[in-house]
């Protein structure tokens, strides 16, 4: 996506722009000369993440725009109020609102406590709706400034909506959090019709690798996923159209670059060589049919696999190939105890031990309590560790239950890549 010069001046609040995505779009607008405003947390540098807002305003000024590092929280108020004021005290006015802070935690009913709750909701909608229009008692709100601009948009990161059952049943408070987002932009894209504010979201079509996808998943996640520059090429491509022609939209990062005349993806591939092989997001429709159809070709493949005369010995076969494959550098690298309850033809309780000696797994509970449970039917649990069926799509369509550390059982995605050739 070429840079056309439209956003030169113009002034762009984004939340959560010291890494990832909000990084990502605040490079790309910086490059037309643009004023940034860094809305986030990171004032000293993360144990695990990379950069600040201190980091991301130098690469934001080294790209050719005019960079306003602000911490904030935006559960905050006071620290949205004062960020707002300094941005219009610097550069005179916003014209563009990104909200992009979010918070994760993809986790049912059960094991979601009200903490974990509040940050997601406080964070997702909460801070959405208090970074859009901070308070009406204090009248001091980007909406004002907003209304002055040339061309105003609010785009909020956040998924089309959706009420498909599957988005909701395996993680419903995130999903309540990402939709409150989503409905936000719905509701204000009406309201603030009259005044010419463009208020739309924007969502990946495919898994997007930041630092924090790589501290929770590891970094072979990258081989599935798409670079950040996406997202920031197709906010530029709506950020810079008229505010008045484009509004009360719910828009993939790939439909909108297809729009201006993108047909090639390869270079956003973070491995090219894999870029038809890639992990859809969540909330993306497109991603129940594409589970529904890694399912059937696995059942299609079955008999080539194992012989039909031994369609009863798949989870066997699976751990058998696991112990041939165990060793203390997968055992390092891991650090991790799981529990498999599998059902249907093949029921049985089975366990893989990556945290002691050189590794152990077999049938029955492990020793010790494991770190995570993961329940699946036995056509499903082969299909995954036979790399037919992503664990990520697995787990968003309901066809994998995960209780205990989530982060942790995303580790097991780097042995199912070792697994699926030799199965």
């Amino acid at each position: 996506m070429i840079n056309t010069g439209k956003l030169a001046g113009y002034t762009i609040f984004i939340t959560g722009a010291s890494r990832g995505i909000g990084k990502s779009i605040a490079l790309k607008a910086a490059k037309d000369g643009a004023n940034i405003v860094i809305a986030a947390k990171t004032a000293e540098p993360h144990p695990k993440l990379p950069g600040t807002i201190y980091t991301a305003a130098e690469e934001i000024e080294q790209a050719g725009g005019k960079a306003l590092p602000c911490i904030v929280d935006v559960r905050n108020e006071t620290q949205v109020v004062s960020a707002v004021e300094n941005a219009v005290k610097k550069f005179g006015g916003i014209d563009i609102v990104i909200n992009n802070a979010s918070a994760i935690s993809l986790t049912g009913t059960e094991s979601t406590d009200m903490k974990k709750y509040d940050l997601m909701n406080n964070i997702n909608t909460r801070g959405t709706f208090l970074v859009t229009v901070v308070s009406i008692l204090r009248s001091k709100t980007c909406l004002p400034y907003l209304k002055k601009s040339k061309n105003p948009h609010i785009v909020n990161i956040s998924p089309p909506l959706s009420m498909k059952p599957v988005w909701f049943k395996n993680h419903v408070a995130y999903t309540i959090a990402k939709y409150g987002m989503s409905m936000c932009a719905l509701g204000m894209a009406e309201e603030f019709k009259n005044s010419g504010i463009a208020v739309n979201t924007v969502w990946p079509r495919t898994a997007i690798y930041t630092a924090a996808v790589a501290m929770l998943s590891g970094a072979e996640s990258s081989n599935y996923s798409r670079k950040p520059e996406i997202m920031g090429d197709a906010v530029y491509a709506l950020i810079c159209k008229d505010s008045k022609s484009v509004t009360g939209q719910f828009l993939i990062d790939e439909e909108i670059l297809r729009n201006e005349g993108i047909t090639d993806f390869t270079d956003y591939a973070c491995n090219p060589e894999n870029k038809g092989n890639l992990m859809l997001d969540f909330f993306v429709d497109e991603n129940i049919k594409t589970g529904s159809q890694d399912y059937t070709l696995h059942k299609a493949t079955q008999k080539d696999l194992q012989g039909a005369n031994k369609s009863d010995e798949k989870i066997a076969q699976i751990f058998e190939v696991i112990r041939a494959n165990l060793n203390s550098d997968l055992v390092n690298k891991t650090g991790a105890i799981f529990q498999f309850n599998v059902k249907g033809n093949e029921a049985g309780t089975w366990f893989l031990d990556l945290k002691t000696g050189q590794g152990s797994a077999g049938r029955g509970e492990p020793s010790q309590s494991p770190d995570a449970t993961l329940t699946m039917d036995s056509d499903n649990f082969f299909a995954m560790f036979s790399g037919k069926l992503k664990p990520t799509s697995a787990f968003v369509l309901g066809k994998l239950r995960i209780s205990g550390d989530l982060q942790k059982a995303m580790k097991l995605e780097k042995l199912m890549n070792l697994l699926k050739s030799k199965l």
